[in-house]
């Protein structure tokens, strides 16, 4: 500041405040600072207020004349005022230990278009992070950050972070009309910077600081302030991924799903740490397409404070995690694996939020994300709140983030979390706990019509991208277009194959003949909706144990139960998802805070798991039977579903202009001589698949690479051939053609 003359002038061009505004402005609950902050016209010219308490001196610095003139102390403290020449200016100020040169940020109008507030007031402004939240811009020439935030029935909100001592008296923001949007551009505020919104309720009452709902960039965690982010610098090099993903993603299509948590599937060696997104790059995708999934999920990758939740419970929708690196190392990750044929899933959680004191739970002073009544708002599995999803600007705000990750990150699919909480207003209460809908019913309208808009903006904006529904009830028309009454999404996720199926194979081979619908029970439905199975990670927490674990018997019986299982269900019509771990018969529950037991790789036992989903993986891609009609009846057909007192299954895949697939599943440790099998076609029956073989871990027993049919008839079938079955296998065989 002593770089340039100061000359003092008078104050009478500068119109005195009344002492009630000046006492608001000194306790920053003055409703509009814009008002009487920053350049102003008045009867005797041009003056200006500028308001930074701690500051010793504040000089004006005209950007066309070189002489700087001190402005005067006002009657509070931090409160300069003065004439103001014609012309932008810059300001100096000093400070006890600096002088800090900016500009003001009061010179500067608004920057939020008319047109950016009315769709996001109504509910439809899809590109959101170019209207709220933090956006590194040049105004005039200068350059800064630009702060949104919606707030509707906030008094003052301000923008505080390590730029201005964390003083919510600095930076109070304006009011952009009924929209309920505050904004701001700070000069000189650029990537990097931490900051929260400091908010005055409706009561007078000061909230907790708030971190931004739409941040792009986040603290690492614990630390909860958001991050005004980097430019975009990612180059993409995936168009020919994109241009096919439709294809790749189709009902038509082989789709084989590698769940996975990226904190825990390996960890650094030296630290022990997660890996990044970049190392997760180097090593996940080479292994995922060493091992023929076609896509990989990923639990919630957006910004959430509980590591315990895995993302669950997340808080930062338009973030992803700092955990694992910055944005752009996760658009990094997502163009890897696209470049490697991978398609990437990621977990979505519209359902409910937790209600941590910086989040979003009572962002405003009042219940703006969620419901007021807790018998609408309060989620009593999880003590979340639940998103108000009949308000237009919260449902916006959810398919914006949707949208985020599609279009910003290339994302290729959503995994929509707990969709049946959604769909209920009585799920999980007991009567009384919960309010009808408006025509007396227990169905979550709101939710519906979310769903419904959600899906087809993903399909209008994002061709190719799909959706996928964490749905366990018997709603009809979950995967049906919204058109025809249904939901609108892609895929449905098969809960009750999974708890069935699971249920079934727990059992004693002994006692699984009693049990036996359990297995056929799907193919009831199994063309009811478009289908996948999971085997996924809700299956190895909370004391359930791993999946190898739920399997009877010694050693040897339970990886031979295990393989069988995955076998059937790769032959079984719906697309394929197995969590992490279950590739290799990970023996101990999945913990997040440890990587997978990789170690078990060193035994051959555990090797020939993973060499038998690299195989079955293989084939599921190769033959089209075992795809192409997945979501059709006419791809599938039985041929042994009623052998209860063996516990065997027999079926037929089928696709048009392919070789018909037999899939025969022994699910008792008992070998089978000549069992007879009717097939739909004579000559050669190419045995292309053993869970028994020693490749995998098996006993070696089997048909010696295939079999050829005898003239004799069997299962409604002209031809038939008689099998050695091994025990607890899977078999698949392929028609070969003519002897």
């Amino acid at each position: 500041m002593n770089s340039v003359q100061m000359n003092r002038v008078e104050m009478s061009r500068v119109p005195p405040l009344d002492p009630a505004v000046l006492d608001q402005l000194a306790s920053a609950r003055l409703d509009d600072p814009f008002a009487v902050l920053g350049p102003h016209e008045g009867p005797q010219g041009r003056y200006v207020r500028v308001f930074v308490p701690g500051a010793e001196a504040v000089a004006v610095q005209p950007k066309a004349g070189p002489q700087a003139l001190f402005l005067e102390p006002g009657p509070i403290d931090g409160l300069f005022c003065g004439p103001l020449p014609e012309g932008a200016y810059g300001l100096s100020i000093r400070w006890p230990k600096r002088t800090e040169e900016t500009e003001d940020p009061y010179a500067f109008g608004p920057l939020l278009r008319d047109l950016d507030l009315h769709l996001f007031s109504e509910g439809r402004h899809f590109r959101l992070t170019d209207a709220l939240g933090a956006a590194p811009v040049t105004v005039e020439g200068v350059p800064g950050t630009r702060f949104a935030v919606w707030a509707p029935n906030a008094r003052r909100v301000s923008v505080v972070g390590d730029f201005n001592g964390w003083d919510g008296r600095r930076h109070a923001m304006r009011r952009r009309g009924a929209s309920g949007v505050f904004e701001i551009f700070i000069p000189r505020v650029g990537p990097g910077a931490l900051y929260k919104y400091e908010i005055v309720g409706p009561d007078g009452a000061l909230l907790p600081l708030k971190a931004d709902p739409v941040a792009r960039a986040t603290q690492l965690p614990p630390e909860t302030a958001s991050v005004v982010p980097s430019p975009r610098t990612h180059r993409w090099r995936d168009e020919a991924f994109m241009a096919s993903r439709a294809a790749r993603n189709a009902p038509s299509a082989p789709i084989s799903i590698y769940e996975v948590h990226a904190g825990s599937w390996l960890r650094d060696p030296p630290t022990g740490a997660p890996l990044s997104w970049l190392g997760l790059a180097e090593r996940l995708v080479p292994y995922v397409k060493d091992l023929g999934f076609t896509h990989v999920e990923l639990l919630p990758v957006t910004e959430h404070p509980f590591t315990g939740s895995w993302g669950y419970q997340p808080l930062g929708l338009f973030a992803p995690s700092r955990r694992f690196g910055e944005p752009e190392d996760f658009a990094a990750f997502v163009d890897a694996c696209h470049r490697a044929d991978i398609g990437v899933i990621v977990d979505f959680v519209p359902a409910h939020f937790p209600s941590d004191a910086h989040g979003l739970a009572r962002f405003d002073g009042t219940a703006l994300y969620e419901h007021a009544d807790p018998r609408e708002g309060f989620h009593q599995d999880w003590n979340t709140l639940i998103y108000n999803l009949g308000r237009r600007e919260v449902a916006g705000f959810l398919i914006a983030s949707a949208l985020h990750w599609l279009e910003h990150f290339h994302v290729d699919g959503l995994r929509v979390d707990a969709v049946a909480s959604m769909l209920y207003r009585d799920y999980s209460r007991k009567p009384g706990e919960w309010i009808p809908n408006r025509f007396g019913g227990r169905e979550n309208l709101e939710s519906v019509d979310f769903l419904r808009h959600l899906n087809a903006v993903v399909a209008e904006r994002c061709p190719g991208a799909i959706t996928l529904a964490e749905e366990s009830t018997a709603w009809p028309g979950v995967s049906s277009p919204s058109a025809d009454g249904g939901l609108g999404f892609s895929y449905k996720w098969n809960m009750g194959w999974m708890h069935d199926t699971l249920h079934y194979i727990a059992r004693e081979p002994v006692y699984r003949r009693h049990h036996h619908d359990e297995l056929t029970f799907s193919l009831v439905y199994a063309f009811s909706e478009r289908f996948v199975l999971p085997l996924s990670h809700d299956e190895v927490v909370h004391g359930k144990g791993s999946l190898i674990g739920k399997m009877p018997g010694d050693t040897w019986q339970k990886r031979a139960n295990l393989r069988a299982l995955l076998g059937l269900m790769w032959t079984h019509p719906g697309k394929k998802l197995l969590f992490m771990g279950g590739e290799i018969g990970q023996e101990r529950e999945w913990s997040h805070d440890r990587e997978i037991d990789w170690f078990l790789l060193d035994d051959p036992a555990h090797r020939g798991i993973q060499s038998f989903v690299r195989d079955l993986n293989r084939l599921y891609r190769e033959l089209p039977a075992l795809h192409t009609l997945d979501d059709r009846p006419e791809g599938f057909r039985w041929i042994v579903g009623d052998d209860r007192e063996n516990s065997v299954l027999a079926f037929l895949r089928l696709a048009p202009d392919a070789a018909p697939v037999l899939a025969v599943i022994n699910l008792t440790p008992v070998p089978r001589q000549g069992y007879r099998i009717g097939v739909p076609a004579a000559g050669r029956w190419r045995e292309v698949l053993n869970s028994d073989a020693p490749l995998y871990g098996g006993s070696g027993m089997g048909n010696y690479g295939g079999v050829e049919t005898r003239d004799a008839p069997a299962h409604g079938e002209g031809q038939s051939l008689d099998l050695t079955l091994p025990p607890l296998s899977t078999l698949l065989f392929v028609h070969a053609g003519d002897n």
